[in-house]
């Protein structure tokens, strides 16, 4: 039997993240040979996610990350089953390296079989779930584009949010940030009314209508007063509409205008957990 010694013990552990035990039992069942070793541990987590397949991985980090122009960002959900490992720093680091590679792709198919350190991300969740013991997986991945983007990620890694602005201006950071917080505050259905679907339309419209019907209104008046609490609802529910939440008396289109005249917001990304 080949002779394990604690630093190749420990070699592995900071490869794979695995326990020390893990990483021994590895090593001795692989004869001392490295990679070896690294495959029984990813087969492992083969099993391990065969048999937590069906279990519920909501909890997690969402990760935003911008690139270096602030011309494209993403979003990135790692989840997992329990808070307990959402909260661990090594589990969160994970989640920020795996951010950091998504930025080169637009699918969440294409990121999956990026390298991760000389592995595909594919195979680092497969891995992780053995060593965790829990489902890992990537939940969410969103992509947005625009002259410059901007980022917030809530307290706690529960909500990140990207918003593009139209122009790269003095003030654009603060600008991007402070709206991207309010999108993670009020959570929009959509930029602004066109984007909101028919089906969200038709079924505010006769909610509305509906509470009119009980509230006794006449039915021919149904239809303009309907009207008129749909564009309530665009109001309450559409990023640019919305009240600002650190200046109620201007919209979040209005506090835009404020930093540069010709500043809009032209698009948002918001993924939360939990």
């Amino acid at each position: 039997m080949a002779k394990i010694t604690a630093a190749e013990v420990n070699k592995l552990r900071k490869a794979t993240g695995a326990g020390m035990m893990d990483c021994k039992k590895a090593l001795v069942e692989a004869e001392g040979d490295f990679d070896g070793a690294i495959e029984l541990l990813r087969k492992k987590g083969q099993k391990v996610a065969a048999k937590r397949a069906d279990r519920d991985s909501s909890e997690g980090a969402a990760i935003a990350q911008v690139n270096g122009e602030n011309t494209k960002g993403v979003i990135i959900s790692l989840n997992c089953e329990t808070d307990f490992v959402a909260k661990n720093d090594d589990f969160i680091k994970m989640a920020n390296d795996f951010a950091d590679i998504a930025l080169n792709y637009s699918s969440k198919e294409e990121f999956l079989k990026a390298d991760y350190k000389g592995i595909s991300v594919e195979d680092k969740l497969t891995e992780q779930t053995g060593v965790i013991g829990e489902k890992i997986e990537i939940g969410a991945f969103k992509t947005l584009e625009a002259p410059f983007v901007g980022s917030y990620i809530h307290a706690g890694n529960k909500i990140a949010v990207l918003t593009g602005l139209s122009k790269n201006v003095d003030g654009a950071e603060e600008a991007a940030k402070n709206v991207s917080m309010q999108a993670a505050a009020m959570n929009p259905v959509a930029l602004d009314e066109s984007g909101v679907d028919q089906a969200t339309i038709d079924k505010e419209i006769e909610i509305a209508k509906d509470t009119l019907r009980e509230e006794g209104k006449p039915e021919n008046m149904l239809d303009k007063i309907a009207q008129g609490k749909l564009q309530r609802f665009f109001k309450d529910n559409t990023l640019v509409h919305q009240a600002y939440i650190k200046d109620n008396k201007q919209s979040v289109a209005q506090y835009v205008k404020s930093v540069d005249s010709d500043l809009e917001v032209v698009g948002f990304e918001r993924v939360a957990l939990g």
